[in-house]
């Protein structure tokens, strides 16, 4: 192996902001924040692939308006 060209392997500290959970392992990952830990959006204990229970998240009813606005052009070509 060639000596400088490889990141380093250590101990840095994880933190899920999905569901709370803080763990140590080992990663070539470098922290953003002060804390010195690495911040996740999710891991394996919230996300629905691992978890199998599926969060639905309907921001400002963005399904809503997508059901009037179809049901508008669907009565619209029906009618015509």
């Amino acid at each position: 192996m060639k000596a400088g060209i490889h990141p380093i392997y250590e101990m840095r500290e994880f933190h899920c902001y999905g569901c709370g959970t803080e763990w140590k392992t080992r990663t070539t990952l470098k922290p953003h924040t002060s804390d010195g830990k690495v911040h996740l959006d999710i891991c394996s204990q919230c996300h629905p692939f691992f978890t199998g229970k599926q969060k639905l998240l309907d921001k400002a009813g963005r399904v809503d308006r997508f059901r009037k606005r179809y049901a508008k052009v669907q009565t619209e070509t029906t009618n015509g």
